[in-house]
């Protein structure tokens, strides 16, 4: 079933275009990873996702409802940045995110904290980059979203810390729920993807089953991302 669906989507700014007249579609129970370089145009796409930011011209859908309160609440985003204060304790991020969220899981948090390998009285402030995506991802994964939208979760984290992280996202799409993940770091996502789609210059220039491309073009999910952007 059709979950997501951008369509004719133009993002422009003062100096430059984000992304021009994009088409996709994203359908339910799948692990997308939204691939391509630095300026592809893969974090403005998901902040429109997330309705942070809105399109130039064009429209994005989400269970065939425009972007805006009603589908924020389906969808669940973890920025690459620090959206967390830093005098917090991973307690209070907990209390947090419960009071402001209706379908966040404090017992999920608190097992997934837990999985992570992280105590719920050390302070934002404290904790290593690892440690830090570990905390993000949890509170994030914890609600009962339709969407998770993931911007870069892998960025500079630790290969133990990619481990659990990887983990947790794949135990985190089911039947009724979808993870889009940017990255560019398509060999460490290789083995949880079902969709991909490569961005270039703010479109997408190549999208479909993980699984057959691999059949029809003999390449891992890294290489044909190597191929894409040769001469990128």
């Amino acid at each position: 079933m059709e979950l997501l669906k951008v369509e004719n989507v133009t993002k422009k700014y003062i100096t430059k275009k984000a992304l021009e007249n994009m088409n996709m579609t994203i359908e339910e129970g799948k692990i997308y990873g939204l691939l391509g370089p630095n300026g592809s145009g893969k974090t403005t796409l998901m902040k429109m996702i997330a309705g942070l930011i809105q399109p130039s011209s064009g429209k994005i859908e989400i269970m065939e409802k425009k972007i805006g309160k009603e589908s924020k609440q389906m969808v669940s985003y973890m920025p690459t940045s620090n959206h967390l204060p830093k005098w917090m304790k991973i307690e209070q991020c907990i209390g947090y995110y419960d009071d402001y969220f209706e379908d966040f899981d404090r017992e999920k948090a608190k097992e997934l904290i837990d999985f992570m390998g992280l105590k719920e009285n050390l302070k934002v402030g404290a904790l290593s980059t690892g440690m830090l995506g570990r905390l993000k991802l949890s509170l994030v994964l914890s609600r009962n979203a339709k969407l998770y939208v993931l911007d870069e979760p892998l960025n500079g984290i630790d290969p133990i810390s990619r481990e659990k992280i990887m983990q947790t996202i794949l135990n985190a799409c089911q039947e009724e729920n979808t993870v889009i993940i940017s990255s560019h770091l398509v060999k460490e996502l290789e083995t949880i993807l079902d969709e991909v789609i490569f961005l270039e210059k703010g479109n997408v220039v190549l999208s479909g089953n993980a699984e057959n491309f691999r059949i029809e073009k003999g390449m891992s999910m890294d290489e044909l991302y190597r191929e894409v952007y040769k001469d990128a």
